[in-house]
């Protein structure tokens, strides 16, 4: 009998739950209400690992691939955001590409995000610059989201956990195809510029990577308080 109480009230804790992370979810403007979820299911969130396949993105003065990197990241963020009940969904899942095509790969991209309607779409990214000096994370949002404004605020703030003398704050853009064609709120995570040889190397560090991925599941469970 006692056992039995124990899974009623476990049940109904996970049921309560799910309702308080959708009671709040990200976005209040026209574009993000499409997200807006029936109460007691499980958040969803799409997490987008960049490039794959035969585009690499950039390449990291390591030689680390970028699509390597965004992968590994936006798999550990995964399994994280998967034990605190939040229901993840990959647009892709290995070293593979979605799409033949730079263009059609974007846009099979963009479709996904749009058919599940995820409360919240982060894209794993790693920068690249001509000065080697410039580096750290920044998070990217489309300029008309207030949605997304908020989550790229409160992403920007949660990724110092991972470097705490990072300067950069998160930025506007209204040129990104991603942000502009998506009807959720959207963010890109740059995590990183390969381009600078210290952060390339713990760029491919498992800790380092552990690390950015703990931040990022922390900055969207606080964006669905």
């Amino acid at each position: 009998m006692g056992l039995l109480i124990l899974l009623v009230c476990a049940v109904i804790g996970s049921q309560k739950a799910g309702e308080y992370l959708y009671k709040n979810y990200v976005g209040s403007d026209t574009k993000e209400t499409a997200a807006e979820a029936k109460q007691g299911e499980k958040p969803v969130i799409v997490i987008d690992a960049g490039h794959g396949g035969s585009d690499p993105g950039k390449v990291g003065v390591n030689k680390a691939l970028e699509k390597d990197v965004n992968l590994a990241i936006a798999n550990k963020v995964k399994s994280l955001m998967e034990k605190q009940g939040v229901k993840v969904i990959m647009t892709r899942e290995d070293e593979n590409g979605i799409a033949n095509s730079k263009a059609e790969d974007m846009k099979e991209r963009v479709a996904i995000i749009n058919r599940e309607k995820p409360v919240l779409a982060v894209s794993i990214h790693q920068n690249s610059y001509g000065g080697e000096s410039i580096h750290g994370a920044q998070v990217f949002y489309y300029t008309h989201s207030k949605g997304g404004e908020k989550a790229a605020g409160i992403m920007q703030e949660a990724l110092l956990a991972a470097d705490p003398d990072n300067t950069r704050q998160a930025k506007a853009n209204d040129t990104y195809y991603m942000l502009k064609k998506t009807e959720v709120p959207v963010i890109i995570v740059e995590c990183g510029f390969l381009s600078n040889y210290e952060e390339a190397e713990k760029l491919v560090n498992e800790e380092y990577q552990d690390a950015l991925a703990e931040a990022v599941c922390a900055g969207i469970l606080k964006c669905l308080e």
